[in-house]
């Protein structure tokens, strides 16, 4: 079974999900396209389900959508702003930007959450989740409609991220503790506010605080007892610390088992965020004529939890990789069908079950790739049969007449002329040319051949 780190615990622990699994993700804040690091994240929790899924255990997957609290935390005034210029209502935005997401993780041959909700859509949750944190004296209201929770009843605070409540300190960013608070930790639950983001409930008009959504949707649409938690590595606090606090304060107990976050991802380098300038989106990538699934291909060959350096290097290596694995497969599906190699495929799950042991896995089905011992039939059913993880598509050129990539024509005609001329030199350079595009040449006393 799938052994995974707990950011928790500390330490790698096995899944013990029976015959299902629960999964919350949190999801998108739909005001900006999502940059590939971003949706780096989303791998994470697809793979979980794809390795648990070939074990035979139903996943149930909860990822939220993210149009108000986070959003509105985040400067509303610029969003109502860009919204009036693109002539949209603020809701409208947000469905752009979640559509653009869900094309996005389409693309990248994510499956989607059986649950997807929208903060908007379920704001009773969280007036309802509120208003039991009050009751039970987890949270207080203050005069001028905020809400915020009381994070001195809970002292277990700190136990994801390592920042307990005694080392806390005020942001640095402020000059003095907020006199609203009854602890300079405390965070708003509802804050008050007018206008297209807001709502009415027993405190006053206003919009809930970020962290309040996840918990509220956990809870309801997982229950408060569900098996992992994912997300990015920089949700760890004050995030996932807050809505852990939230959902245990509510339930009287431990609600989530496992808590698994994904590193960062840099490119060229550096952080990959607007604010930097220093942000790729798939469509880029898709623009630079890559397949989206060399990005997909791209964070396979570093594990989730490794902090990955992303470059148009590394994409185009990837893309190529897609490429001639497609090739080689279409090429095997030609030849006689033969069982799975067993012990290449028992050696890339256990890399799989291995703390989702990827770049371990991709080395072992190269060096099945290159096992003249093993039956062209034999790799053709054990790539299709790992792909059902690696999700790359690897079956898409059986059947298909081969096209030459842009250019490889030119170079096999004077690869072609360099070998009547003899000049082998010359001739091994243009095959590592077109190598490097993906076109594998071999020569025969007929001539030279390509897949």
């Amino acid at each position: 079974m799938l052994r995974i780190y707990d950011t928790r615990a500390r330490q790698v622990e096995e899944l013990a999900p029976g015959r299902a699994l629960r999964m919350y993700t949190c999801g998108p804040t739909v005001y900006r396209y999502a940059h590939v690091g971003n949706l780096r994240t989303y791998l994470l929790s697809d793979l979980i389900r794809r390795v648990l899924e070939r074990r035979r255990v139903r996943v149930l997957a909860c990822q939220n959508i993210t149009d108000v609290g986070h959003l509105a935390d985040s400067g509303v005034d610029k969003v109502v702003e860009q919204a009036e210029t693109e002539g949209r209502s603020v809701r409208e935005l947000a469905r752009f930007y979640e559509d653009a997401f869900r094309n996005d993780t389409a693309a990248l041959n994510l499956r989607p959450p059986e649950h997807t909700p929208r903060a908007t859509e379920t704001i009773d949750l969280m007036i309802e989740l509120i208003a039991k944190l009050i009751e039970q004296g987890h949270a207080y209201a203050v005069p001028d409609g905020s809400v915020f929770f009381d994070v001195r009843t809970f002292p277990t605070y700190g136990e994801i991220s390592g920042n307990r409540l005694d080392a806390l300190k005020p942001a640095h960013r402020i000059d003095t503790v907020d006199p609203r608070k009854r602890f300079h930790a405390d965070w708003a639950l509802w804050k008050p506010a007018e206008g297209e983001l807001s709502w009415e409930t027993p405190w006053g008009r206003g919009f809930p605080g970020w962290h309040v959504e996840c918990s509220a949707m956990s809870l309801r649409f997982l229950g408060s007892r569900f098996d992992i938690h994912t997300g990015g590595i920089d949700l760890r606090f004050p995030h996932h610390e807050d809505e852990r606090a939230q959902s245990n304060a509510a339930a009287g107990h431990e609600v989530v088992r496992h808590w698994v976050h994904g590193e960062h991802l840099l490119f060229d380098g550096r952080k990959m965020a607007k604010s930097t300038g220093n942000v790729v989106l798939l469509a880029d990538v898709v623009a630079a004529g890559l397949d989206p699934l060399a990005v997909r291909m791209a964070f396979l060959e570093h594990r989730y939890r490794q902090q990955m350096n992303l470059t148009w290097d590394t994409l185009r290596a990837a893309d190529r990789t897609v490429r001639r694995w497609r090739s080689r497969v279409a090429e095997w599906a030609e030849l006689p069908s033969a069982p799975m190699a067993s012990a290449y495929v028992e050696r890339v799950e256990a890399a799989f079950d291995d703390d989702l042991d990827t770049p371990g896995a991709l080395r072992i089905l190269r060096e099945l790739e290159r096992d003249e011992s093993v039956a062209p039939g034999a790799k053709l059913e054990s790539f299709l049969h790992v792909d059902q993880v690696l999700g790359l598509e690897l079956s898409t050129d059986i059947g298909k007449v081969p096209v030459l990539p842009a250019g490889a024509g030119e170079l096999l005609e004077a690869r072609g002329r360099a070998r009547e001329a003899e000049d082998w030199k010359e001739a091994d350079r243009l095959r590592d040319e077109l190598a490097a595009l993906g076109v594998r040449v071999s020569d025969t006393p007929d001539g030279q051949t390509w897949t």
